[in-house]
């Protein structure tokens, strides 16, 4: 029968044996990077390109037009936390995007710092009528900032937000650029089969200049505004100036939610044609799916 002294060392042994030897320690996996969007179009790539690496606030709503906001104290909150700001640019957050990034002191996103992605600096834009003839008002020198109606040019942005978002994340490029390019093929792809769908040549009156995108990659035309210039609201003068105009001529009223209706009600009632309310934005929180959805939506009025 084995002492206690002996009893007590095999006992410590045997501990020693069921110790785990030097484990391999799992490498922490990084915290997602904290991105904040301008508008919800740019939500939805940074979400769909990012994936888990990704985490996204959005600051303009759906329904607001993104020209018309405050540098509210939840910007300010939300920029001061970011790692990547994304922006549109172009004059369109002019308004209020400057005061809330300054308000927020977060110098990852100040311009110039790879924090801060500026779409229009990847982008051939439409040129906007701002800047010549005598449209005058809400001014972008730089062009049309509505590209988001325009799902080719969302294709385009997807890649260089993937490059970007891979040079925040080195260590998951090649996932980032994967993303980004099936992004963008989805966008192309589903563009081509709703274009097929309508029939060529079919005209339309905007409210305002951020439809024209539509006539990048649809085969429609814009026979014109419902305002007189850009960011006046329609005058019963200009209205029945287009109405003499467009007399005898086939077409519809497009305009979005946050747009006055008075306008396509006045080409309503003299024209016949019919006025289609349209949102311009997916939701804050969409995805891919939503902004596809979206694009039907846009091309129900011409089918």
């Amino acid at each position: 029968m084995c002492s206690r002294p002996i009893q007590g060392a095999l006992l410590f042994l045997l501990g020693l044996v069921l110790l785990p030897v030097n484990p391999v320690q799992a490498q922490p996996q990084p915290q997602p990077l904290q991105v904040v969007a301008t508008t919800p179009s740019l939500g939805v790539l940074a979400r769909e390109v990012g994936g888990d690496l990704v985490e996204v606030r959005v600051l303009a709503p759906a329904d607001r037009d993104p020209h018309y906001l405050d540098a509210r104290p939840s910007f300010m909150a939300l920029l001061r936390r970011a790692d990547l700001l994304l922006e549109v640019g172009a004059g369109l957050e002019e308004g209020w995007l400057p005061a809330a990034v300054s308000g927020a002191a977060n110098p990852v996103i100040n311009t110039g710092r790879p924090g801060r992605f500026r779409a229009v600096d990847h982008l051939g834009l439409r040129p906007s009528i701002t800047v010549e003839g005598p449209n005058v008002g809400h001014v972008h020198a730089e062009g049309n900032p509505h590209f988001n109606l325009d799902p080719l040019r969302m294709s385009e942005l997807s890649l260089a937000l993937g490059e970007r978002l891979g040079a925040l994340r080195p260590e998951h490029a090649g996932v980032l650029q994967a993303r980004s390019e099936q992004v963008s093929a989805g966008l192309r792809a589903h563009a081509a089969a709703l274009a097929a769908r309508i029939e060529p040549g079919q005209g339309f009156v905007a409210y305002h200049e951020d439809l024209d995108y539509l006539r990048d990659w649809l085969p429609v035309k814009g026979l014109g505004y419902l305002e007189p210039v850009p960011g006046v609201p329609p005058t019963a003068r200009h209205l029945r100036a287009l109405v003499e105009r467009l007399q005898g001529h086939e077409g519809r009223v497009l305009h979005a939610a946050y747009q006055p209706g008075r306008g396509g009600a006045f080409l309503h009632r003299h024209l016949g044609w019919p006025v289609h309310v349209l949102s311009l934005e997916p939701p804050v929180d969409g995805g891919l799916d939503d902004y596809l959805r979206l694009m039907e939506s846009w091309v129900a009025p011409f089918e």
